[in-house]
């Protein structure tokens, strides 16, 4: 009997460090998370541009375990958040190895039991493999003729260059994405000039942001969490129930652009297309009053190449810019990890996936066994807070680890026809959905949508509240002395 499983996690980020913690609490001590950089954080390390904030309000966006009632805002900024994460990772930070990047994972079928193997040749063994790596961390750049000619720095948000001063600057910026709508008010003032080149303009909502005065009290707390998280939950169910409920919010969107943009051919310009919720909704009260600042120009043409002194748009006009940065967000739908995962059979998870990212309750892929995904496919959300839905796997896995600790269990690996008809399940209920309308990072290159949860919050805790053992192909330890090994 395996009394005490070993756990290796990759990644330090939300849900890497969720699980650990999870874990501590649980009572599980032999824990291992690899983390590639030199700090925890993840995309709250990595996203450093000017402006960077959570669009999801604090009391919601941390761990319901691990409460801060000291937030300085409503919502957040970067350097808070990463702050809350450092204190959170305290805990657990003796089992956390920086520097460590993982290159591959492969199952031991005799022995069950992961290998583990790190860049520098060292290997790893764990009875449970957890991927933490997240969804935004391959920032996504365009393929331009000509940008090997252009003569200033070029730079994507995720990859900000704090060097590059902006004062006195022509800045060309790319994207109109959740990124973009924060940084392009901050830096917009800095600029002599700026060109923000817009694809499709976005559903734009006002952010109740604003400062708090002093710490909360425990009984405040929860009930601010609860309320955003019923909040959260109703714009969730208007987006999905129906025409009308959508109309609503996109009529609410109008109206803040129509209050914010009195220019009527720059209002029409940053109309909508697109049906709101099908990309990703907006909140910001500076997206709009920066883009109609004097020296800020907002272009729809397509872009047919970068030269030397700028970028020109399909109508042959060139703008001047000095520096070029893409707000063109992160490549997600493929869910390709940096590392390579091989399961039974020598089967890589990439090519069992084929493009098509899937996992029971996102968690979970039969042929590689107690191994977990954190924060993978179809379980992002379009109106909540995601660290809801990552506490609820780190729940699983932590009641995963129970099992085989407490039985005479090897390993744990989810029935093929189980995660076939979850995922059926997934594509009947995304398809002609909501996120189906219009192209955006959520849908895969056969137009699927990878990414997000078709549901509510309410249902994803239901049905991960329990580890259904007869969904699963159970190994024990007593089948393995009866092969000897």
């Amino acid at each position: 009997m395996r009394e005490n499983p070993e756990v290796v996690v990759i990644g330090a980020g939300f849900g890497g460090l969720g699980v650990a913690l999870s874990l501590h609490r649980a009572g599980s001590d032999r824990v291992t998370v690899l983390e590639r950089a030199d700090e925890v954080g993840g995309v709250w390390r990595d996203n450093t541009y000017p402006g960077a904030a959570c669009d999801v309000p604090s009391s919601l966006y941390s761990y319901s375990f691990f409460p801060d009632p000291s937030w300085p805002r409503r919502y957040a900024a970067q350097p808070d958040v990463l702050d809350y994460l450092r204190r959170a990772a305290a805990v657990v930070r003796d089992r956390i190895r920086f520097g460590a990047r993982v290159v591959a994972a492969t199952f031991d079928e005799a022995r069950h039991r992961w290998r583990v193997e790190l860049a520098d040749g060292e290997v790893l063994e764990a009875d449970v493999l957890v991927s933490a790596v997240g969804q935004l961390n391959r920032p996504a750049v365009p393929v331009l003729p000509g940008l090997d000619l252009f003569g200033g720095p070029v730079f994507h948000s995720a990859r900000w260059r704090h060097d590059v001063d902006l004062r006195g600057t022509r800045v060309a910026v790319v994207g109109t994405g959740a990124s973009a709508a924060q940084f392009v008010p901050r830096i917009q003032p800095r600029a002599d000039h700026l060109t923000v080149f817009q694809r499709t303009a976005p559903h734009v909502l006002p952010k109740p942001d604003g400062r708090l005065r002093g710490r909360a009290c425990p009984l405040a707390a929860r009930a601010a969490r609860g309320g955003v998280w019923l909040a959260g939950e109703a714009l969730t169910g208007l987006l999905h129930s129906g025409r009308f409920s959508r109309g609503l919010v996109a009529g609410l969107a109008a109206a803040h652009l129509r209050v914010r943009v009195r220019d009527r051919a720059l209002r029409e310009r940053l109309r909508p297309t697109t049906p709101v919720g099908c990309k990703r909704v907006l909140f910001s009260n500076d997206w709009y009053p920066a883009l109609t600042a004097a020296n800020v120009d907002v272009v729809t043409e397509p872009i047919a190449e970068v030269t030397a002194r700028g970028v020109r748009t399909a109508d042959g006009r060139e703008h001047a810019a000095d520096v070029l940065i893409w707000g063109t967000g992160f490549t997600v739908a493929d869910f390709a990890l940096p590392m390579r995962v091989t399961g039974r059979r020598g089967r890589e998870l990439a090519g069992v996936w084929g493009g098509r990212p899937r996992a029971h309750l996102g968690l979970s892929v039969p042929g590689f066994p107690s191994f977990f995904l954190v924060y993978g496919p179809n379980t992002n959300l379009g109106g909540s807070s995601v660290i809801t839905m990552i506490e609820a796997q780190c729940r699983y896995v932590v009641a995963a680890v129970r099992h085989l600790a407490h039985t005479g269990t090897a390993a744990l690996e989810v029935r093929p026809g189980v995660a076939d008809a979850f995922d059926a399940e997934m594509r009947a209920r995304l398809t002609g959905g909501l996120w189906s309308g219009c192209g955006s990072w959520y849908r895969a290159g056969d137009g699927s949508v990878t990414t997000n949860w078709p549901g509510s919050t309410r249902e994803y805790l239901r049905r991960t509240a329990e580890l259904r053992l007869g969904d699963h192909v159970l190994t024990h330890t007593g089948d393995l002395a009866a092969e000897g090994v």
